[in-house]
C-alpha cells in the first residue's frame, strides 16, 4: 500500500449546496499533499470528514488500507486555521491535558513537551496563560499539540498563519523533518510560495469538484508554455528583434540585467527546439541570460480556476 489516505468518490450536502462533488484523492505515505483551492471550495469540508467531524453523505476514505473508523481518530494531528486553545488556561496545564486527550500518559507527555518546549525555546511559557501569548505564540504551542502524539497522518490548515517570516520557516522545516520521518502530511493554505517550497503532491478543489491532480513537477510540465526569457548583449538589436520574430514568438519582457542587455520573452513555435533559439541567439551576439519560464503555483492556481469558472 503505497497510499496512506485514499478519498474515493466523496460527496457531502448541506440541504441544496453540494460541497464536494464525487471527489477522489490518493495521498502517497510519507508526502506533503497540497490542498488547495479558493475559498468556499470544498476543502474544510473533506479536511473535517477525514477528522470523522462530519461523515460524507457517500463515497469512502481509506486510511492505511483500512475503511476510516473512530479508531484512526489516535493516529491523525489535525490543525485548524481556527485555533482551539483556552485562553484563560496556563500552557503547561493545556497541553498536558489535551496529550493525554490523545492517548499519551502524563509521564510520556511531560517527556515529549520537554523536547519541544526546549527546541522552540519555549520553556518559559510554560506557566503562562494562552491570553498572555502573541498569535504567533500560541501558535506554536498549537503545533506542538498537533504533532506530540506522533500521529500517521497530520493536516494543517494555514499553519503559517499569525508567523513572522522567520517562525514560518521554522515551522516549515519542522513540517519537512516530520514528512522525512514518516509522517503524511496534508498541507492547505493560500500561500503558493509555500506550496512551491513544500508540496510533493496537489489537489486544487474549486465549487465543490477536483480539477486537478498530481505531482506537482509533472503539473508544472502541463502548463509550461516553452517561452524563454532572453537576454542579449547585441550592436544590432533591432535586426535582432525583427529576425526573431520571422521564427518565433517575441513579446516585451521586463526583467533587468546588471548591462544594457536586449530584453525579450520569445516563446518558441512549432517546429522550433531550445536549442534552434540559443543557436540563433549565440549567432547574433554574448547571451547574459537564457532561462525558460516555468508557471509557478501561484499561475497555475488562477489559470486553473479562471478555466474551471468559464466552464458554468
Amino acid at each position: 500500500m503505497n497510499n496512506l489516505l485514499e478519498v474515493n468518490n466523496v460527496v457531502k450536502k448541506y440541504r441544496d449546496f453540494t460541497a464536494l462533488n464525487n471527489v477522489s484523492l490518493h495521498i502517497p505515505k510519507g508526502s506533503v499533499f497540497g490542498l488547495l483551492g479558493p475559498n468556499g471550495a470544498g476543502k474544510t469540508s473533506l479536511i473535517r470528514i477525514i477528522n470523522q467531524i462530519t461523515m460524507p453523505d457517500s463515497g469512502s476514505i481509506l486510511l492505511d488500507g483500512e475503511a476510516l473508523a473512530p479508531k484512526h481518530i489516535a493516529h491523525i494531528g489535525y490543525l485548524p486555521e481556527e485555533r482551539g486553545l483556552y485562553k484563560s488556561m496556563k500552557v503547561g496545564e493545556q497541553v498536558l491535558y489535551l496529550a493525554q486527550l490523545k492517548g499519551l500518559s502524563k509521564s510520556e507527555a511531560r517527556k515529549r513537551l520537554k523536547y519541544w518546549f526546549e527546541k522552540f525555546d519555549i520553556s518559559e511559557w510554560w506557566g503562562k496563560k494562552i491570553e498572555e501569548l502573541s498569535k504567533g505564540m500560541a501558535q506554536k504551542v498549537q503545533f506542538i499539540v498537533t504533532v506530540l502524539h506522533q500521529p500517521k497522518l497530520l493536516i494543517f490548515d494555514e499553519p503559517f498563519s499569525g508567523f513572522d517570516p522567520i517562525n514560518a520557516q521554522l515551522i516549515a522545516k519542522e513540517i519537512l523533518q516530520l514528512r522525512d520521518e514518516g509522517a503524511t502530511i496534508i498541507f492547505s493554505t493560500h500561500r503558493m510560495e509555500s506550496v512551491e517550497e513544500m508540496c510533493d503532491e496537489i489537489a486544487l478543489i474549486d465549487r465543490s469538484n477536483k480539477i486537478l491532480d498530481g505531482k506537482l513537477d509533472d503539473i508544472k510540465r502541463n502548463f509550461r508554455t516553452h517561452t524563454f526569457q532572453v537576454g542579449l548583449d547585441t550592436a544590432n538589436a533591432k535586426e535582432v528583434k525583427q529576425k526573431l520574430k520571422e521564427n518565433f514568438e517575441v513579446f516585451p519582457s521586463n526583467f533587468k540585467l546588471l548591462s544594457d542587455s536586449l530584453t525579450l520573452n520569445v516563446k518558441l513555435t512549432e517546429g522550433n527546439s531550445a536549442n534552434d533559439l540559443l543557436s540563433f541567439l549565440t549567432s547574433r551576439g554574448e547571451v547574459q541570460h537564457f532561462v525558460e519560464l516555468i508557471p509557478s503555483a501561484n499561475e497555475i492556481f488562477i489559470q486553473a480556476v479562471n478555466k474551471n469558472s468559464q466552464k458554468k
